[in-house]
């Protein structure tokens, strides 16, 4: 019999892993769950005998791997996976896994959500201003930019995308507009969306030059991740231009400094909350369980990001 770890410090909603553990019982798999745990060899010990891992944000590095002796498969659910070595999984033979676009509609949602707080004075009864007839950017066309480019049309946004990786004509068939260049998209939006991986190219990407160039009363948000900003540059933009916003699902590591030194012109979430929605947890969860049955049966290989 198959075992399957499901560790999150950051536990998935009751309906979820009830709908997990069902994927499991009708395969004849055994789960073992671990949550809040507070020590990771809380984790290195549950994790000694299993055949498969699924976690959050938790992160799963060498040693980790290493514990696991059986290990065969981890699934991030959710978008990101840089919370996983991938070079130490590849040299032990084991399979990672994300479950793509199951988090799409809370990100994208939460996105909209956080930009029409900052539109309203992050609602402490003064007057704000409307998204309607605002320019959108958004940085990379992925399953939650597709979702936030829907969303802000619903406003009435005028949404702009940058992503080299995506056709123009599949972005231009959802009634976008493609620039040929970033430093395009930061010139012309009132917006930017922040959607990009942290990667070695994209990491502290986002630094004062590029932001410097975005229009008067300007705000950046960021669901993406935290390393792609430069935060040297984020305070020399913020501290510079006292029209520019930053609103995030992130905790930068300067995040006292930001709220001391910018109330009203600063806002992140207590926790990151991108993903922290009932529908979004069950469906993460359920592709998570799902994939695994399906490599551990079949050999499915689909959403594999270490090849």
């Amino acid at each position: 019999m198959a075992k399957v770890l499901v560790a999150t410090v950051k536990p998935f909603a009751p309906k979820a892993v009830e709908e997990i553990k069902k994927v499991f019982d009708e395969a004849g798999y055994e789960m073992i769950l671990l949550e809040k745990y507070e020590d990771k060899n809380e984790l290195l010990k549950a994790a000694a005998n299993v055949d498969a891992l699924i976690i959050r944000s938790d992160k799963v590095d060498k040693e980790v791997i290493d514990a696991a002796s059986n290990l065969k498969i981890v699934v991030r659910a959710g978008a990101g996976y840089d919370n996983v070595d991938l070079d130490a999984a590849t040299a032990k033979e084991v399979v990672v896994m994300n479950t793509p676009g199951q988090n799409s509609n809370a990100v994208a949602e939460l996105a909209l959500g956080m930009m029409v707080y900052q539109a309203r004075s992050q609602f402490n009864g003064k007057p704000g201003t409307e998204l309607k007839g605002k320019t959108l950017g958004i940085h990379a066309y992925g399953n939650v930019g597709k979702l936030v480019a829907i969303i802000a049309k619903g406003f009435g946004m005028d949404a702009y995308a940058f992503d080299p990786f995506v056709d123009k004509a599949v972005i231009e068939a959802d009634g976008v507009k493609v620039v040929d260049t970033a430093d395009d998209l930061y010139k012309k939006c009132q917006y930017i969306s922040l959607h990009i991986p942290a990667n070695e190219k994209t990491k502290q990407s986002i630094n004062y030059k590029i932001l410097s160039q975005m229009p008067r009363g300007a705000t950046l948000v960021n669901t993406a991740r935290k390393e792609v900003i430069d935060e040297a540059g984020l305070l020399e933009m913020l501290e510079k231009r006292t029209d520019f916003n930053f609103i995030s699902d992130i905790a930068p590591d300067c995040l006292s400094d930001l709220q001391e030194k910018f109330p009203g012109r600063f806002y992140c979430t207590p926790k990151k909350m991108g993903a922290q929605t009932a529908e979004a947890n069950i469906n993460a969860g359920i592709a998570a369980a799902k994939q695994i049955v399906s490599f551990l049966e079949n050999g499915d290989r689909t959403f594999q990001v270490n090849k």
